[in-house]
């Protein structure tokens, strides 16, 4: 029997199978997805598994490992090794999963905005249904973000997954790992020194250390900084400065990925910059002044215009 309930229409749940259904927002591409969720081999916070999505989760330290399948006009999410049969827990998983497949944003005004646009146009249009995959945890964000810095993007993934097998927790599963994030406790109670084993460099070890600090404390969090600001990203940015080793492409990339402001905009982003390059055709990367003066015509939109030109970087 497929239970709907009435105050979430696009969530129902299939009690025979055990498993629930969300309805998909009109563009919407799956496979868009997994192009930007395989762009790496050694991402570690999920797996692609024959088309389908597995990626672990965790509600007050219980781990649910799910499976996410594509069915046309809505997902379907089985949990692998448990059966869940609370709806409140399925509803409190699925609101996470629209969060980071970004299932409750209207695109419509950015396709409008798009569809004669010399530039972005034709990409928009290709990649038709590409969403910005986020990273609604906080301290996983602004931990991706500062070891990102400065590197290139293999090299990131490689601290990411040094970092999460030696502090994460795991889920074995058909003889595979799936990981959940470290917490900001584990992390608070280490020396930077720690992380440098993982060839993090002294300075954002300390950065990571300190930030996992305050979030352990209490005087750091998505819910503390949307409350402080009454969702003011502009605010929010200017909070997020003020912390040691967040800088302005840091404070806008997790604004980006995890905050989902769609103006924000990290203009010195090099695979942005490649992106241009390329879409230009030069053999020299365009300056900031001149970035800043395309992405004017796409103002209120910027975060999803550099998300698709990243996109034009995938094979």
């Amino acid at each position: 029997m497929i239970i709907k309930l009435p105050d979430t229409p696009d969530f129902s749940f299939d009690e025979e199978a055990g498993e629930i259904r969300l309805a998909l927002p009109p563009v919407f591409s799956f496979s868009e997805c997994l192009q930007h969720l395989t762009r790496s081999s050694t991402e570690c916070m999920h797996r692609v598994e024959e088309g389908d999505i597995l990626k672990l989760m965790s509600i007050d330290d219980q781990p649910f490992l799910l499976r996410i399948s594509d069915s046309g006009d809505y997902l379907r999410i089985a949990c692998l090794n448990r059966r869940i049969e609370d709806t409140t827990i399925w509803l409190e998983l699925a609101r996470g999963l629209r969060e980071w497949l970004d299932l409750e944003r209207d695109m419509t005004p950015f396709y409008s905005l798009m569809k004669d646009d010399p530039m972005l146009g034709k990409l928009t249009e290709q990649y038709a249904g590409l969403r910005i995959v986020g990273i609604p945890d906080l301290f996983e964000a602004l931990c991706w973000a500062i070891m990102g810095q400065q590197i290139n993007l293999a090299f990131a993934y490689t601290l990411k997954q040094r970092f999460v097998s030696a502090y994460g927790s795991c889920l074995t599963w058909n003889g595979h790992a799936h990981w959940l994030f470290p917490k900001p406790r584990d992390i608070a109670a280490l020396s930077p020194h720690e992380l440098t084993k993982l060839q993090l460099t002294a300075r954002k070890a300390e950065y990571i250390v300190h930030v996992a600090s305050l979030m352990d404390e209490g005087s750091l969090s998505k819910e503390g900084l949307l409350a402080a600001t009454g969702n003011d990203f502009q605010a929010i940015q200017k909070l997020l400065l003020n912390i040691r080793g967040i800088g302005p492409w840091t404070a806008h990339y997790v604004l980006m990925r995890c905050f989902r402001d769609p103006s924000a905009f990290p203009i010195g982003d090099a695979g942005l910059h490649n992106a241009l390059k390329r879409l230009l055709g030069r053999s020299e990367k365009p300056g900031l002044k001149e970035i800043a003066d395309i992405f004017s015509r796409w103002r209120n939109w910027e975060a999803y215009a550099v998300f698709y030109l990243w996109r034009s970087l995938i094979p």
